[in-house]
């Protein structure tokens, strides 16, 4: 069974930006530059069938291609041991409309909704063996990480694959979102 998830990849300078913060933090095992997205949704292990009709159903996706920001970083959980490091995404309308509409083709498809709150991020390492000042310090160090006007032009269903090197991201299928942004 393939396990999915659905989101926005990035251009390869956003990617190096977020990477020029993947350093300085002792023990934090960083995510590969070139497996930087924000998840729109994770679905897990799936059946090839429903692999089938989430790959078409998302074919019907209909929004507007939009700019996203980039702004901060933080910690998962956000109370207790942190586990994992990320950058935050603005709540722009665009996403949280380009969210909506894949949930509800994965409603129409039967995927049950997803129990969890949205909250957009870019994981950007896991923490394993961190002292919690060196995380506190990270923090502050990188509090005014901010990337601005990332253009989003389509999104994706990928596939992962877990090794004991990492995880292999596959794209199955790009959708394009409606649209010419400016500037381009």
């Amino acid at each position: 069974m393939p396990r999915l998830f659905i989101a926005i990849s990035f251009p390869e300078a956003v990617q190096d930006k977020l990477a020029e913060a993947a350093r300085d933090l002792p023990g934090a095992d960083w995510v590969y530059s070139e497996h930087y997205h924000l998840t729109l949704r994770f679905l897990g292990d799936t059946e090839p069938d429903l692999l089938h009709a989430v790959r078409k159903g998302l074919g019907s996706v209909a929004a507007p291609a939009f700019f996203l920001n980039l702004r901060g970083v933080g910690v998962f959980p956000l109370r207790g041991d942190p586990e994992t490091l990320w950058a935050g995404v603005d709540r722009q309308d665009g996403l949280m409309r380009l969210r909506h509409k894949v949930e509800s083709v994965l409603g129409r498809n039967g995927v049950s909704a997803d129990a969890r709150k949205f909250f957009p991020h870019v994981s950007l390492a896991k923490i394993k063996s961190c002292r919690q000042e060196w995380v506190g310090r990270y923090l502050v160090e990188h509090s005014l990480l901010s990337i601005p006007e990332i253009p989003v032009q389509s999104f994706g269903l990928y596939s992962s694959r877990l090794t004991p090197e990492g995880a292999i991201h596959t794209l199955e299928a790009e959708y394009p979102l409606d649209g010419i942004l400016e500037g381009e």
